[in-house]
């Protein structure tokens, strides 16, 4: 080959490409020989792994036991198609619920079908059907749906008890974590008595704490001891990143047991009442009253006023005239107004309650009997 036409770059080039072209086809010539010189390959022998340990066994036995009680839920919202005008219902977002009786009662979070026109429930065996909304309780992050379906097909969740828990116990967690169905995490209790804030800034107490992952969808899904019972309904977790960290919430059972027949019954939380209105804290601190709360107003013909209590209020001359503060309520000791509507709340309209009040230095019990929230 001309040696000057080599030494132009295009022609290097070309030299170069060409060389490998003749290398690949040799390669490819030589290809059927160097299959046919390999083994024969076939799958590896499975070893026996015998039995699963008993824990594990306990594991899957309560999957299959409560997971037919556990439905996705999807909430829906009316778009209007933009062309047409016409209105139809898409999906908003999912959480988890769990069938609550057999006449079709569901419980979940309130916060899962907050701001939806309707919601949708599936169950284990992927059955579907739109769900009616029966009542909700916002300041406990709760709310109750009815669906209209066979017994057979509704096994409601065994209850269990949250004012004995222990922490270090076993705790299993059902539900739907970004859409994912029927999915179990395993975990502890991981500490009692946490507090929390609900979604419209009401402070939900004796919350449980575990550390079973928890992630968006897990919402308004059962939280079960060892035995399969539940013991709370998982509602919030504490994350940088919006995903499970180890640390999840449940409302205590206790709570839902007292609150959900309610909300069956009458469609919403009806919290019995005093008629009374609490100062500001800053009231509170400027005036050197005792923890409690101080009143600042006691309606007309209410339970309070009944009993005698009086709201402090400004004289004719603009000065602070002394009134009533509630330390507490059956003799537990209530902070503020948050903690003491916290006390109502166990109770019902026509209970009787002790309230320890102060006026002026002096403290007394006053027996008042509680009045409807209506």
């Amino acid at each position: 080959m001309n040696s000057t036409f080599l030494q132009h770059p295009l022609a290097r080039l070309a030299a170069v490409i060409g060389t490998g072209v003749a290398c690949a086809a040799m390669a490819l010539l030589a290809w059927p020989a160097i299959v046919h010189s390999r083994a024969d390959a076939a799958p590896r022998a499975v070893t026996p792994r015998g039995p699963l340990a008993a824990d594990e066994l306990a594991h899957v036995e309560l999957f299959k036991r409560a997971s037919p009680s556990v439905v996705h839920i999807t909430t829906l919202a009316v778009q209007r198609d933009m062309f047409s005008m016409n209105t139809q219902q898409v999906p908003r977002g999912t959480g988890t619920g769990f069938v609550w009786d057999e006449a079709g009662h569901i419980v979940t979070n309130f916060h899962v079908i907050q701001g939806g026109s309707g919601a949708r429930v599936t169950l284990a065996d992927q059955t579907t059907i739109d769900a009616q909304l029966i009542g909700a309780f916002p300041d406990r992050d709760l709310a109750v749906l009815k669906v209209d379906l066979p017994r057979a097909k509704l096994p409601p969740l065994a209850i269990g008890a949250s004012r004995d828990l222990l922490v270090g116990q076993r705790v299993y967690a059902i539900g739907n974590p970004f859409g994912l169905d029927q999915t179990l995490t395993i975990g502890i209790v991981s500490a009692l008595n946490r507090e929390i804030e609900s979604f419209n800034q009401r402070t939900i107490r004796g919350v449980i704490q575990t550390d079973a992952a928890i992630n968006p969808g897990n919402s308004g899904g059962p939280l079960l001891d060892s035995a399969g019972r539940l013991i709370g309904v998982n509602t919030q977790i504490a994350s940088p990143s919006g995903a499970s960290a180890g640390i999840g919430f449940a409302i205590p059972v206790d709570e839902v047991n007292r609150i959900v027949p309610r909300l069956i019954r009458d469609g919403r939380y009806v919290r019995p009442t005093l008629g009374v209105s609490a100062a500001p804290s800053g009231v509170q601190q400027a005036l050197k009253l005792p923890r409690g709360v101080a009143l600042v107003d006691v309606a007309a013909g209410s339970p309070a006023a009944r009993a005698g209590l009086q709201p402090f209020r400004r004289g004719a001359r603009g000065e602070v005239v002394g009134g009533d503060v509630i330390t507490a309520v059956n003799d537990e000791p209530v902070a503020d107004m948050d903690d003491m509507l916290a006390q109502l709340e166990r109770r019902q309209a026509g209970d009787s309650v002790s309230l320890t009040v102060w006026r002026g230095g002096q403290t007394r019990k006053l027996a008042v009997v509680l009045g409807n929230g209506n």
